[in-house]
């Protein structure tokens, strides 16, 4: 593994994220490797985009069927990850249950 190293944080950003670890029961160390990590986890989301345009005739999938194995997969990454999951998958809107984004 690499160690990364940011300067020049504002001290009420470092607070917030200090306080959003604590909230999850993390130290801020794995609170922002996670965070990391699950950011970097975004890049493989465009690869496929791109895979997919490509397709010729696409596939068969509804948006419906899309929708709902996206909300699966975030609400499993999200829960793998640490991050809080009570609310649930994401509803077809894009946004939990709870009304926080998705």
């Amino acid at each position: 593994m690499v160690a990364l190293q940011i300067r020049d944080v504002p001290e009420e950003v470092r607070g917030a994220l200090a306080a959003r670890a604590r909230e999850n029961g993390q130290s801020l160390q794995a609170f922002l490797r996670a965070l990391v990590v699950r950011e970097a986890s975004f890049s493989r989301n465009l690869e496929l985009l791109r895979e997919i345009e490509k397709w010729p005739g696409g596939g068969d999938a509804t948006a419906e069927d899309v929708l709902a194995a996206r909300d699966a997969a975030r609400f499993e990454r999200d829960t793998a990850m640490g991050f809080p999951s009570e609310a649930g998958p994401a509803d077809r809107t894009g946004t939990y249950r709870d009304g926080g984004a998705a």
